[in-house]
C-alpha cells in the first residue's frame, strides 16, 4: 500500500477496507444500535438490500482502486443491518460476483459481521466455499447479552447466538471463525463478561465502547458536558472513569491468566502503543483511516459510527455509479483522518498519550461547537485505562528483571 500526497499537502493512503452494507434492516432491536436509534435515520430511505447491479458496480470500483494504487490485497467486510437477511441464494450470487471480478486483479480477504441468529449449517457451508470469515456480536453471558440484544418482540437472542457459535466452532467450520465483538455495558460484570466470551473459544475478542458524543454522552458519563481544556496528564481524582475501571478489571483477568486464552484486540493495541509500537485500530492510535463504507444504494460513506453525530454526518456526497474511491480519498474528512497528529485538535496534539489513544474514535470527539477538534468524550477513561495498562506492564517487567517497580506518576508514554 503506497502513500501519496493529496491536495493540501496531506498524505493520502488508499482504501484497503471496503465495508458493504448488504441489508439495511436487522432482525434484532438492540437498544444501543447506532443505525436505528441514533441521530442519522437514513436507513429508512435506503433500499432494503443492495442490488446485484450495485454490488457489481461497487466491486468494479474496488478493482479500479486496487489497480490505480497497485494494492496487493483488499479486505471486504459484509455488513448490515444484518447481512444474512439477504438469504442464501442471493449471498451465493454476491460472493460469486466478488470472486469473479476481483480475483484477477487483487487478493481478497472477505469477512462478515453478523448477529449470529440466522447463522446455520447451510450458510456456513456457503461461506466456507467462498472462504468468508465470520465475526459474531455477543455481549457475554445470557443475562448480559440479553440486556440489550433482543428481538423486536422482546424475546432474548443469546440462545440462538450460542447455538450458531457452537456450529461455527465445530471442526468443519472452525477455520472461518474470526472472533467476537462485545459492547461494554457498565451494569455487566467485566470479569464475568470476559469469561463468558471465553466459553465460545474465540480466536479473538474485541471490546467496543458504547457510542456517544459530547452532545449525547454514553451511559455513565452523562455528567461530562465540557471537554478537557488541557491534556489529562493526571486524571482528576474526583473525575469518575467507569469505563476505565471496567476495562481495567477485564484486562487484569486477561493479563494475569497463566496461559494465553485468546487475543483481545483493544488490550493488545494499547500494550503495543504503551511500549512504543504501532496502534492500528480505528478507535485508537494515529494510523490513517483506510476504510470506506458502501450503503445499499451505492452511496459512499465515512465510518457509519458517525450516525451518532447528526443526520447526514457519514455522507460523502459520492456513489459507486458516478465516482471512484479515489474521489472519496479527496474529501476533507478523509484527508483530516489520514493526517495523523496534525489532524487532531489542539488539546490532543499537545498530549503525550496521543500516539496511543489517537484522540479516540472519531465520532466520539464530536462537540456541537468545536466539531471533531475535541478530545473524545471518553478522554479521561482512555487516559486512566492506558495508565493502568502501563502500570501493569511496568510491574511485570520489574518482576522479570528483579528491579523495583516504582512507576510513580509517569505518563504512559514513559515506556515508549
Amino acid at each position: 500500500m503506497t502513500a501519496e500526497t493529496g491536495s493540501g499537502g496531506l498524505p493520502t493512503v488508499p482504501f484497503r477496507q471496503f465495508l458493504l452494507k448488504l441489508h439495511s434492516l436487522c432482525n434484532l432491536s438492540c437498544d444501543y444500535c447506532y443505525v436505528y436509534f441514533a441521530a442519522d435515520q437514513s436507513w429508512r430511505r435506503r433500499p432494503r438490500a443492495m442490488s446485484l447491479d450495485t454490488v457489481r458496480q461497487a466491486v468494479d470500483r474496488i478493482a479500479e482502486h486496487a489497480r490505480e494504487h497497485r494494492l496487493p490485497m483488499v479486505r471486504i467486510i459484509l455488513h448490515g443491518g444484518e447481512p444474512l437477511l439477504v438469504g442464501k441464494a442471493y449471498l451465493g450470487e454476491l460472493l460469486t460476483v466478488i470472486t469473479e471480478r476481483l480475483a484477477p486483479v487483487v487478493e481478497v480477504r472477505c469477512s462478515m459481521q453478523t448477529n449470529g441468529t440466522l447463522l446455520d449449517e447451510d450458510f456456513l457451508v456457503l461461506l466456507r466455499r467462498h472462504r468468508v470469515g465470520v465475526a459474531v456480536s455477543v455481549d457475554g453471558s445470557p443475562a448480559a447479552h440479553d440486556r440489550h440484544r433482543r428481538f423486536a418482540n422482546g424475546r432474548p437472542s443469546h440462545a440462538r447466538v450460542a447455538a450458531a457459535l457452537r456450529l461455527l466452532n465445530s471442526p468443519r467450520h472452525r477455520e472461518l471463525f474470526v472472533g467476537l465483538l462485545c459492547t461494554v455495558e457498565l451494569a455487566n460484570d467485566p470479569v464475568e463478561t470476559y469469561e463468558a466470551l471465553l466459553d465460545f473459544d474465540a480466536p479473538r475478542v474485541d471490546f467496543l465502547l458504547p457510542h456517544g458524543t459530547w452532545r449525547h454522552p454514553p451511559p455513565g458519563l452523562e455528567h461530562r458536558e465540557v471537554p478537557p481544556a488541557r491534556p489529562p496528564v493526571v486524571v482528576p481524582p474526583d473525575e469518575p472513569t467507569p469505563y476505565a475501571h471496567w476495562l481495567g478489571a477485564a484486562f487484569d483477568r486477561w493479563f494475569d491468566a497463566p496461559r494465553k486464552e485468546t487475543r483481545v484486540r483493544m488490550f493488545e493495541e494499547v500494550m503495543s502503543g504503551v511500549l512504543g509500537g504501532a496502534v492500528n485500530t480505528e478507535g485508537l492510535g494515529l494510523a490513517p483511516v483506510d476504510l470506506v463504507v458502501v450503503e445499499t444504494d451505492g452511496t459512499m460513506q465515512h465510518s457509519d459510527s458517525l450516525k451518532v453525530v447528526a443526520e447526514g454526518a457519514p455522507e460523502t456526497g459520492l456513489d459507486v455509479l458516478r465516482n471512484s474511491f479515489s474521489d472519496a480519498l479527496a474529501t476533507e474528512t478523509i484527508r483530516g483522518r489520514q493526517a495523523g497528529l496534525p489532524g487532531l485538535g489542539p488539546v490532543c496534539r499537545d498530549c503525550a498519550l496521543a500516539a496511543v489513544c489517537g484522540g479516540g474514535l472519531y465520532a466520539h470527539r464530536h462537540h456541537p461547537t468545536t466539531g471533531f477538534a475535541t478530545p473524545s468524550v471518553y478522554c479521561f477513561d482512555l487516559a486512566a485505562f492506558i495508565d493502568h495498562v502501563r502500570h501493569r506492564i511496568h510491574r511485570a517487567m520489574a518482576h522479570l528483571t528483579g528491579t523495583p517497580s516504582e512507576p510513580g506518576t509517569e505518563h504512559p508514554s514513559a515506556l515508549s
